[in-house]
């Protein structure tokens, strides 16, 4: 995250990290975005959306069996959080470039050792290893990036960011089934030359490490212009917030495992308006990030987060109470947007609550993206057992959610977690 120039800079003091010469080139700004956008993309987008849709033909083709699939589809949860975990020492022994660089590979190698069923072990790995470089990627991306962007625009460039995410799981209703199209192993092959081009396209668009800024923390450029320390840190705002955010992970993780099978079997309307409501699901979700962005933008993280937060409650209640067509369809617009949505706003109020402490973002954000993981991995088992458990009860997992999200909401209207959060969310 930004040097404490970067962070003076934005606030509109004046320093010499705010002169041309050591602010980055605007072609430099756009090829770091969208070096974090191929990032979301390939290893978060790509790499845990696409194989929703792969699960089906998996079984048909006789490479695993039912249970087998799920099973490896729950490695990359596993590998996720422990992604979430290892990114910032990884960023902190290699670099930021070379640390994101080493993930972006190693989540195009998984897909091309994909297609090759060795084993279960095999595949078991290697669908591990595609979660671990997509939790490391959403740990280190964002941070690597937004040092670079004016406070007042951080808002657009998260929601690009995080628009791979969206996009990938628009792919995934999208190009998968034409991919498969050639078969099967031909489909994983596609996503691993798909992969290797994101890759080549974010290699140089990573900032240089250390960022342009880091000058400024010489005593000759930052004796006038930056304190000599920190304010504390908002130790009871954060840990509200990575509450809310975990709380979060559990709310959506019902919709992103059951929606398209509610809408084909629970629903009764088929396949094919199953796939229809995932590739909704998808749109809906690309332009999630950089509608959450622009209204944060304009009128705060801390409120962006809180209407959020309402809204995912809006959405799950209605898959609970209705099954009503557009009711079911306007659910699907509201969660595709914002399960992408809300990394941008939660990173914005990261950042807003410690706006010049670059470490204290780095590992703020690390904490709040593993409390999402390890929730979302919980979740995920947890729902698994409670749907067999009760013989396939769609609206009960939802309930669950929609608890989950209401005490969210609540705890940050009761918590007054915006307060103290600065100018970044003002």
């Amino acid at each position: 995250m930004p040097e404490s120039s970067i962070a003076t800079a934005a606030s509109g003091a004046a320093s010499p990290a705010a002169s041309p010469a050591a602010s980055p080139a605007a072609g430099n700004v756009a090829l770091a975005i969208l070096a974090g956008f191929s990032a979301s993309l390939l290893a978060i987008g790509l790499a845990r959306f696409a194989y929703t849709p792969l699960i089906p033909p998996l079984i048909q083709a006789h490479w695993f069996t039912a249970a087998q699939a799920v099973t490896l589809g729950a490695a990359n949860f596993a590998g996720y959080l422990a992604g979430a975990l290892l990114g910032r020492p990884l960023a902190r022994a290699a670099g930021n470039r070379a640390a994101l660089r080493a993930m972006m590979l190693l989540a195009t190698a998984a897909f091309f050792a994909c297609a090759y069923p060795l084993s279960v072990s095999w595949f078991f790995l290697w669908r591990f290893a595609s979660g671990l470089a997509g939790g490391a990627i959403m740990v280190l991306a964002a941070s690597a990036v937004l040092p670079h962007i004016p406070a007042t625009r951080r808002g657009f460039a998260g929601g690009m960011i995080f628009v791979g995410l969206g996009v990938g799981i628009a792919a995934s209703g999208t190009l998968i089934p034409r991919l498969l199209q050639q078969g099967l192993q031909q489909t994983w092959l596609g996503l691993g030359v798909l992969a290797l081009l994101l890759t080549a396209v974010s290699w140089f668009g990573w900032p240089a490490d250390p960022p342009p800024a880091a000058a400024a923390a010489s005593p000759h450029t930052t004796a006038h212009t930056t304190p000599p320390h920190a304010a504390p840190a908002p130790r009871k705002a954060l840990a509200l917030l990575y509450a809310q955010y975990a709380a979060n992970a559990l709310g959506l993780v019902p919709v992103m495992m059951l929606l398209v099978d509610y809408v084909a079997r629970g629903l009764g309307r088929g396949a094919a308006t199953g796939a229809a409501c995932w590739v909704l699901y998808g749109a809906a979700a690309i332009a999630g990030p950089l509608a959450c962005g622009y209204i944060a933008d304009r009128i705060g993280f801390a409120k962006a987060y809180r209407i959020a937060l309402a809204l995912q409650v809006i959405g799950t209640a209605l898959l609970v109470l209705s099954s009503n067509a557009i009711a079911i369809g306007l659910a699907t617009v509201i969660l595709g947007a914002l399960t992408p949505g809300v990394v941008t706003l939660v990173l914005g109020r990261v950042n807003a609550l410690l706006p010049h402490d670059p470490a204290a973002q780095r590992a703020a954000w690390s904490r709040a993206t593993t409390a999402f993981a390890l929730c979302q991995a919980a979740g995920g088992y947890g729902y698994a057992w409670l749907f067999a458990r009760s013989h396939g009860h769609y609206t009960l997992i939802f309930a669950c959610g929609t608890v989950a999200l209401v005490l969210a909401w609540v705890a940050d209207v009761v918590g007054g977690s915006a307060a103290g959060e600065g100018r970044l969310a003002a």
